[in-house]
């Protein structure tokens, strides 16, 4: 079969896991000498095909065929309208307009079902769960905010992709601050800024833009943004913003725009804590088709904090030397990608913290340990079990057992060194310091 001999072609060029992931699953629906027509399993799947890998099959096929041959992509069990023989990303089934909506490139796999949930992001997560199904429970605007690679946009395409699923007819745009920016410019140029403002106000159910701190100094922008917001929120419709940057840190923001993104439902996410980063790496480590055991999950969660993707990356090179090698991976093939990644991994615990302030401070373990209540005693033990709650994924009991110390008083020393380290300048540069030191190792 001429499909067969291409993916044959496609699986010398691309690696295992990508073949396997994006290739494999295609199915071919009919060919002849003039036409090659070939499935996805569904439309986003189908998506991403067409962006990443359609011109390439197209390229083959003719190389194969030894002449030009049509090439189309379509969506199993779907009728042969849906088939696509241009590069228009639009599908569309016999009788039926979709609604026109901005929609950017959507990643397969960023879906409710593979969102790990954890401490960090559980309200972001609820919320767009319920904006997705049209629930206002936490209120029909919802501003997201965190570091990168910590799931803003993975939220964010989750609702398209539900909204896709459940509610197609609904009139959705999803884009970026940027190309907000650029088109409402455009528009400008063109004298269409009434056709701009209809899109974005008169006929949208469903806005979701991204990368809002982008919009820093662009005054006019700001104020179209914020002219769309006013009308959407106010007559009932979604939204959903993101940014890099908590909304009180956002700089040169014009007061009003900042007071209407914030007018419904803030929801910070932060790194993933360890519970969760072990269940994002054994379900990264599961679509790898890459068997982990319990101290290699363990090893990679306490050592690629933050961003999410560093997890994935690390995978797919744990992956890769595994299969170049020809065995499975152990600790130290996972060491040595770790390695490469952040550099020599810092093993920082309760002790090493322990010994780091009893050094800073001239205070023996013994006396850290001890019951004595002096200041130049008290005072370092506190910063000791601030530091250790903070850098470590230590239990408060398993704190207090440093120092002889139930879990109450744990806790109360790290709401003093928290209260006082914002409060008090010299505090603030202790505490600074110290983390310094244990960031070098």
């Amino acid at each position: 079969m001429l499909w067969n001999t291409i993916k044959t072609s496609l699986q010398k060029e691309l690696s295992e896991n990508e073949f396997g992931l994006w290739i494999e699953p295609l199915a071919c629906e009919r060919e002849n000498e003039q036409e090659l027509r070939i499935t996805a399993p569904d439309r986003f799947f189908r998506s991403w095909i067409e962006e990443r890998y359609l011109d390439r099959i197209r390229t083959v096929a003719d190389e194969v065929a030894g002449g030009p041959l049509t090439v189309s992509l379509g969506v199993a069990d779907q009728t042969e309208a849906a088939f696509v023989k241009e590069k228009s990303g639009q599908l569309r089934l016999p009788g039926t307009t979709l609604p026109k909506r901005r929609i950017r490139s959507l990643h397969p796999a960023y879906t409710f079902d593979h969102f790990m949930v954890g401490e960090s992001n559980v309200l972001a997560r609820a919320a767009c769960d319920a904006l997705a199904k049209n629930d206002f429970s936490y209120g029909n605007c919802l501003f997201m905010n965190s570091g990168t690679g910590l799931g803003k946009s993975h939220l964010t395409q989750a609702v398209v992709h539900q909204v896709f699923d459940t509610a197609p007819a609904t009139r959705m745009h999803y884009l970026t601050a940027q190309q907000f920016s650029a088109e409402m410019v455009k528009n400008i140029r063109a004298k269409s800024m009434e056709k701009f403002s209809r899109k974005y106000i008169r006929e949208c159910d469903l806005l979701l833009v991204e990368d809002i701190h982008t919009l820093a100094g662009k005054n006019k922008t700001q104020e179209e943004l914020n002219t769309v917001l006013d009308y959407l929120i106010k007559s009932g419709r979604r939204v959903i913003l993101t940014s890099a940057v908590a909304p009180c840190r956002l700089k040169d923001l014009d007061e009003d725009f900042r007071s209407r993104m914030t007018s419904g439902l803030v929801a910070g996410i932060k790194p993933p804590e360890y519970e969760t980063r072990c269940r994002i790496i054994r379900h990264k480590a599961g679509t790898h088709q890459l068997e982990l055991g319990d101290e290699l999950v363990d090893y990679l969660a306490r050592n690629l904090k933050g961003d999410v993707r560093r997890m994935e990356s690390a995978l797919i090179g744990i992956k890769a030397k595994s299969c170049l090698q020809h065995t499975p991976p152990d600790i130290s093939l996972v060491r040595e990608v770790v390695s490469g990644l952040v550099g020599a991994p810092v093993q920082v615990d309760g002790k090493m913290i322990r010994d780091l302030v009893g050094c800073q401070y001239n205070v023996s373990v013994e006396d850290l340990k001890s019951r004595s209540r002096k200041r130049s005693v008290s005072f370092p033990r506190q910063v000791a079990m601030y530091l250790t709650r903070k850098y470590t994924d230590h239990s408060l009991a398993d704190i207090g057992a440093l120092y002889n110390r139930d879990h109450s008083t744990v806790l109360h020393a790290v709401k003093v060194i928290t209260r006082d380290r914002s409060q008090k300048h010299s505090i603030r540069e202790q505490i600074d310091i110290l983390s310094r030191k244990l960031k070098k190792g």
